[in-house]
């Protein structure tokens, strides 16, 4: 496998001037440090001693940061949440769902983090719950598995919430329904992007006191939900689903 030109460390150490003009807060400032001298001299290092019989060498070895934004030092623990999630997997299709938040919601995505990503996961669930349990298109209790990412390919600020949720649900008599269209469509995305928008919104009002311009402005544009069944049976990969239904 060739190695990439640049790491993300070289990126942030080229730009870590230009963050302190973006407002992040402290928490945001420490990750961007951690991530810029992960495996570096600034975090100190430590003495790693050969384990063959032998060997015997002695290597010296840079600290890692050890924060869960780092692709050098935590992206096994990555795979090990993908393998987890894989042992849940039913023998059913799946459909990816993506649910983007506009780019006049980025400023506040960054002064208020945890109310506005909050928000995302629980209307993006509230909406493929009510889709499902709706007859017209499903008729049942459907499930998700939700994976927030807050930044695009380009290193630009992106929030976006990536959904896996099976096609198909459980009805009221705890049986399995199938999804329509013989797992090919689950729900169409334009309405499910009109009522992921008035309600995110509708929420958001609540919460934050804002211009009614503010609010006005974020009904201008249409907002992003992608779907697509990209997800294989677990039976396509050779292995038995741990959840069984009646």
């Amino acid at each position: 496998m060739n190695r990439p030109r640049f790491e993300t460390a070289q990126v942030l150490g080229r730009n870590h001037h230009q963050f302190a003009q973006m407002g992040l807060n402290a928490w945001q400032q420490r990750t961007l440090h951690a991530l810029r001298k992960c495996r570096t001299a600034a975090l100190g290092g430590h003495i790693a001693p050969c384990d063959h019989p032998e060997c015997g060498s002695i290597h010296l070895s840079d600290n890692s940061c050890r924060n869960r934004h780092c692709p050098k030092c935590q992206g096994h623990l990555g795979e090990a949440w993908i393998r987890k999630q894989e042992d849940n997997l039913l023998n059913v299709p799946y459909f990816h769902l993506v649910f983007t938040l506009p780019s006049e919601l980025h400023p506040l995505c960054l002064q208020k983090p945890r109310l506005i990503y909050n928000l995302l996961f629980k209307t993006a669930w509230e909406v493929v719950h009510d889709f499902g349990q709706n007859p017209k298109w499903l008729g049942a209790k459907p499930a998700m598995i939700a994976l927030l990412h807050t930044w695009g390919q380009n290193l630009t600020l992106h929030p976006h919430l990536h959904c896996i949720v099976p096609a198909g649900g459980i009805t009221k008599k705890g049986r399995w329904k199938k999804a329509k269209k013989k797992g090919k469509f689950l729900f169409p995305v334009k309405a499910l992007s009109k009522v992921f928008q008035a309600r995110f919104v509708g929420q958001l009002r609540k919460q934050i006191q804002q211009a009614k311009d503010f609010f006005e402005a974020l009904f201008q544009k249409s907002w992003v939900v992608y779907c697509k069944n990209t997800f294989c049976r677990a039976s396509d990969r050779g292995r038995v689903p741990r959840a069984v239904l009646p």
